[in-house]
């Protein structure tokens, strides 16, 4: 089982590019056979020996706090952080600083994950030097994605956020499930609007820190269009 016992969960957005399934839900309470996003993400997270979550809140809020409470349904615990505006997918973490481990998962809430992460987490601990870890796909399709070079260490060298002007040649896929190291929430500024991909992985990879990627084939699907969870429905009903 993983020695990571917590997951931080991004479940903020307004998703409005999967209406009208968001007019009266957040995206991570969308059903995939007639269950939540989030209760999948918990579910599996859960085998994994994951026991507490940390989930931010700002758009229709009561519907997730409604539904999955303190968690203890599920044997687990829940903490919320109630967002008076939209932090972005960095800023979102920061409010749980005080309460997070020295490492800790974590996922975007639109995302359906699948990932081994037992095995995640056994790799990241190869690494004494990590603060942080993402899982990353080899590609040449990253036109709706950030992108990283790596050195042939795994570590990051160089992020190109979207939009892209260019090609690369060495260019790798960000996806959105990590492990990150409590010293990571350093390099985040106090209730300010704040990126991963954009800004925070930039600035950390700049002041010389150690950020690795992690390749995985486990199934990962960003749901963030109706053609994507109509993919990720198909994929479940096929496969569970």
């Amino acid at each position: 089982m993983a020695s990571i016992k917590q997951a931080v969960i991004l479940c903020a957005g307004l998703g409005t590019r999967l209406r009208p399934l968001t007019d009266t839900l957040p995206k991570p309470m969308i059903p995939f056979l007639d269950k939540p996003l989030l209760e999948w993400n918990i579910e599996k997270f859960k085998k994994h020996g994951v026991r507490e979550f940390f989930i931010n809140l700002f758009y229709l809020p009561d519907v997730i706090r409604d539904y999955f409470g303190d968690g203890a349904k599920w044997g687990v615990k829940i903490n919320y952080f109630q967002e008076k505006k939209i932090l972005g997918t960095a800023g979102g973490v920061k409010n749980f600083a005080s309460k997070l481990n020295q490492n800790f998962f974590l996922i975007y809430g639109d995302i359906l994950s699948l990932v081994d992460y037992s095995k995640m987490a056994g790799r990241f601990s190869e690494y004494s030097d990590a603060i942080g870890m993402q899982i990353m796909q080899r590609t040449d399709n990253y036109v709706d994605a950030d992108v990283a070079e790596l050195a042939k260490d795994g570590s990051f060298t160089k992020i190109h956020p979207k939009p892209h002007s260019e090609k690369y040649s060495n260019a790798y896929r960000m996806k959105g499930v990590f492990i990150l190291s409590k010293e990571i929430l350093d390099y985040i500024p106090v209730d300010t609007f704040y990126e991963i991909g954009k800004q925070l992985l930039p600035n950390v990879v700049s002041a010389g820190k150690r950020f690795y990627s992690y390749e995985c084939a486990d199934y990962t699907k960003g749901i963030d269009t109706m053609d994507k969870y109509r993919e990720v429905e198909e994929y479940l009903r096929k496969s569970i």
